[in-house]
């Protein structure tokens, strides 16, 4: 194919048939949107003379795709408030720490395990670490789950974990691609990432009465354009200085929620999220060459799964137990950020630009479909999930009896 806004056309032809047959069988849609990617995407197999790649727009695609991941954080933002953040900051730090330390002990252990040298082991262990802020964005969104209790402690670990993202590739670029990593320049990519995210919180809620008069604009058409340009200037700083411009998105949104137009701006952006967000799933099913999902890889990414699953689990089950939520919110926490996707083949992207083995980057593609696909299944079924292994580990009993040997003390005194 040639023609490009053709191409453009059957791209967005091909993702509304694969959400109608999802909608048909009852099944997440993202799964669909990102196996009928693999299958025209240009590594996919060409037939005869019969070609049906998508090649020339695949730039597009992709743009549109990092697009979509903006108004996905966004709108996720904009469910929230700073206000709400910043009251759970101590138990949000708390569960971030909890989930990265299990998280990344864990892909260590895997990638010593499977006998790789010490660079390409701290990149499994990347790769496994980092959830997808896109995808779970989606499934919070689909589901319905932006008002639960756990999700203010998810959306807390994915900023905590954009944080930790910009020390470890500072450190992993230093080390695979230069050969050494200046311990000075981690700490200052750690310290403006730090103080970047909690100074536009800061800064954007004393700005709230400021924005409720400057945003009291009756046109649609320049109300559109102001939120627009306010969202992706604020996105494409961030990426200038090294903080996932998804953050970005999601920080515009919590400050945007504080204001009197929030209801307004959800308007507004709920059809551009939930166009652009099914173009990400489909540019990432792109960018997956399906030749290489076999073999060592395809082991390696299954034991891979089974340890971020168990991981995940019980990250979660403290994460949401150290803020005082209940045993299932805190497996909800666990089962919802399973998801792997643009982080993890950042990392595979680094390790290959550092000459390390050619096996991180099929590991880590078929690594990133299996839990795209297995995330919001697990998601979704979550309550059968939880249901399931409380009769065999008795979350709940051991929650009632925790709480009650927490009021007894109190009751003696009285």
């Amino acid at each position: 194919m040639s023609h490009i806004v053709f191409e453009v056309g059957l791209a967005i032809a091909l993702v509304a048939l694969s959400g109608l047959l999802a909608a048909k069988f009852r099944f997440s849609v993202i799964p669909f949107y990102i196996l009928v990617g693999m299958a025209v995407g240009p590594h996919a197999f060409q037939i005869w003379h019969l070609d049906f790649r998508f090649i020339e727009s695949a730039a597009l695609i992709e743009f549109m795709g990092r697009i979509g991941v903006l108004f996905l954080l966004f709108y996720l933002g904009l469910e929230f408030s700073v206000g709400r953040l910043v009251k759970a900051g101590k138990s949000i730090a708390a569960g971030g720490t909890i989930y990265i330390l299990i998280n990344f002990s864990l892909g260590l252990v895997l990638g010593w395990g499977l006998g790789f040298p010490l660079e390409e082991v701290l990149v499994v262990a990347g790769i496994t670490t980092i959830s997808s802020s896109a995808i779970v964005a989606k499934v919070l969104v689909d589901l319905k789950r932006t008002a639960n209790p756990e999700t203010e402690m998810i959306l807390g670990i994915i900023m905590f974990e954009d944080v930790f993202l910009a020390v470890y590739i500072s450190i992993l670029s230093g080390l695979v691609l230069s050969g050494s990593s200046s311990l000075g320049g981690v700490l200052l990519s750690a310290l403006i990432a730090l103080v970047y995210m909690l100074g536009l919180l800061i800064v954007g809620r004393k700005l709230v009465p400021l924005l409720n008069k400057a945003l009291n604009i009756r046109s649609g058409e320049l109300f559109a354009l102001v939120i627009f340009a306010i969202l992706f200037l604020v996105a494409g700083f961030s990426e200038t200085i090294h903080v996932a411009e998804a953050i970005g998105a999601l920080l515009v949104g919590l400050v945007l929620a504080e204001t009197e137009h929030v209801k307004r701006i959800e308007k507004l952006i709920i059809p551009f999220r939930d166009f652009f967000g099914a173009i990400f799933f489909f540019s990432f099913g792109l960018t997956i060459d399906p030749r290489t999902l076999g073999g060592e890889a395809l082991w390696y990414s299954l034991a891979a799964v089974v340890v971020t699953l168990l991981g995940n689990f019980v990250a979660g089950i403290l994460a949401g137990r150290s803020a005082g939520l209940s045993p299932r919110a805190s497996s909800n926490i666990g089962l919802t950020i399973v998801s792997r996707g643009e982080f993890s083949i950042i990392m595979a992207n680094l390790g290959k630009a550092g000459g390390l083995l050619a096996i991180l980057q099929p590991f880590a593609a078929m690594y990133v479909l299996i839990l795209a696909i297995l995330g919001p299944l697990l998601t979704k079924e979550s309550k059968w999930i939880y249901r399931a292994l409380d009769k065999v580990f008795k979350f709940e009993s051991r929650h009632v009896k925790r709480m009650a040997q927490k009021r007894t003390p109190a009751s003696e005194e009285r």
